[in-house]
């Protein structure tokens, strides 16, 4: 048998609570509530091998997170210095070296990494894994061999028990032998569901079959209901910890030894971090609604299923001063790493010419902007009217315009927080490379828009809107319509309710 010993600053199983493996719920923002409320670790939602091995690893300073971007910009796992040593990497995979691939990808960001073995849904089971890989043992140790050989973190797996006792004991013991440091055993048939009862008797002879720390799951329907009840939850099991599911997504303050919170000062809680790291919409509804629970329907509920943004939710629980607030320190730090990154000077960027500037609104009279001036001067010259062309990037949201005049392509390499200010600042890039006025406070009257325009006596704003413009959205966009309510790993699927 390989037992491993705990190297100084690993994380440990033994003696542990932590927050099971959810998709859907195990986002950034339910993962930091769980480790504020008590819990040592966090497993993140399980995220398929094949979609985690294309992603690019980009440190978002804005945010100050790493986040895992896929092609289409889809953020699929974002992670942060909070929980650097307490999470739990899960995957979803059938294949050794593509697990590999994936753990070596992410395992500077994590504390340990584990292999979903247990999910019966379709889709894991279907591709293989998840609970698929109960019947191929021999599939199971390939994994985790090359996984415990390939990296420097720990290496954990999550199963579900198998017909017989002595089938899953057998098992066990095989994965024991693979050199991971702990198992976590759900106790419950993969056919079951969260209706049917626990099999404590199943975890605790695993427990004493092996020296590798068991992590007892599936007590949150009828063992585990407050933080006492974690103790006597392995107790029944003989298990040396406890991870919670359920019991955690209806409210994270269970981890508390102080007792219980309110669930409404818990979901306050949790819409703070989804605001704080631009969370998005989708995935947190989704989780204050599992917190609601039978309030679903209440004004407040209702309210948060009509929500389409997260300041719409914000609004909805009374947090639109914090949201602001959020917003503004987020843009001021985003200002400032543009501005120290990026000279205000002209640069070819393929057939575009680009430079940093923003639209400032205070710098313009109330009723011009460097769109007018632009449309008017086009007008003069008898070209074609401007054509915008705007994108937004979902990893923060942010928008960058580019302006078609005369046949040139002019855009600011900054990001802008809305599709106007975008449109704004490619305005101005176009003027001040071609040495036209822009319309700011204090400077000489070019003439180029007539007095009553600029008195504010004719709708300036209207005009502009008549030139043409599209909108084209970044490939894959899929992020950012309501086909993304799997949030940060973008699948649509139901949360895997039994863990």
């Amino acid at each position: 048998v390989v037992i491993s010993t705990m190297a100084p600053g690993r994380l440990s199983f033994s003696n542990i609570t932590a927050l099971a493996p959810m998709v859907r719920v195990g986002t950034l923002p339910m993962r930091l509530l769980a480790l504020d409320y008590g819990a040592e670790v966090v497993y993140c939602e399980e995220l398929i091998d094949i979609k985690m091995v294309q992603c690019q690893r980009v440190v978002n300073d804005v945010l100050q997170t790493v986040d895992f971007v896929a092609p289409d910009d889809r953020v699929m796992f974002r992670t942060c210095d909070r929980e650097k040593d307490s999470v739990v990497f899960q995957m979803g995979t059938a294949d050794p070296d593509r697990a590999l691939a994936v753990a070596q990808l992410v395992e500077k960001d994590v504390a340990a990494i584990d292999v979903n073995m247990g999910c019966p849904k379709e889709y894991s089971t279907k591709g293989g894994m998840g609970a698929a890989l109960l019947s191929e043992p021999d599939k199971i140790e390939s994994i985790l061999r090359k996984l415990v050989t390939g990296v420097s973190v720990p290496v954990t797996c999550k199963i579900r028990i198998l017909p017989s006792l002595e089938e899953t004991v057998s098992l066990v013991q095989r994965i024991e032998k693979t050199g991971v440091a702990a198992v976590a055993v759900h106790g419950r048939f993969k056919e079951e569901r969260p209706r049917h009862p626990v099999h404590c008797d199943y975890i605790e002879a695993v427990a004493q079959a092996v020296s590798v720390p068991i992590i007892a799951n599936g007590g949150s329907l009828d063992l585990v209901k407050t933080n006492s009840d974690i103790e006597e939850f392995r107790k029944a099991t003989g298990a040396s910890s406890v991870m919670l599911g359920r019991a955690a997504m209806w409210n994270a303050s269970v981890f508390r030894n102080q007792g219980p919170l309110p669930v409404e000062r818990v979901m306050e809680e949790y819409l703070k971090y989804a605001i704080r790291y631009d969370n998005h919409a989708f995935n947190t509804k989704y989780c204050l609604c599992q917190m609601l629970r039978d309030k679903v329907e209440s004004p407040l509920g209702k309210q948060v299923q009509a929500a389409q943004t997260n300041a719409e939710i914000s609004n909805a629980y009374g947090l639109q001063q914090f949201y602001q607030q959020t917003q503004e320190q987020l843009q001021a730090r985003r200002d400032a790493l543009q501005s120290s990154s990026q000279p205000e000077r002209p640069v070819t960027d393929g057939d575009v010419t680009a430079m940093a500037v923003k639209f400032e609104r205070r710098e313009y009279p109330p009723h011009i902007t460097p769109k007018m001036f632009l449309l008017e001067w086009s007008r003069k010259k008898k070209l074609e009217q401007p054509l915008y062309e705007t994108v937004q990037r979902s990893q923060d949201r942010a928008f960058q315009s580019t302006v078609v005049v005369a046949e040139k392509k002019y855009r600011s390499s900054l990001w802008s927080k809305s599709k106007k200010f975008a449109e704004q600042a490619a305005a101005i890039v176009c003027l001040r490379v071609l040495g036209i006025p822009e319309g700011r406070i204090g400077e000489e009257d070019s003439g180029l828009v007539c007095k009553r325009k600029r008195e504010g006596k004719v709708n300036g704003a209207a005009d502009e809107e008549r030139s043409k413009k599209r909108h084209v959205a970044k490939t894959g966009r899929e992020a950012e319509t309501s086909t993304a309510a799997a949030a940060a790993n973008g699948d649509q699927r139901e949360a895997d309710a039994p863990r």
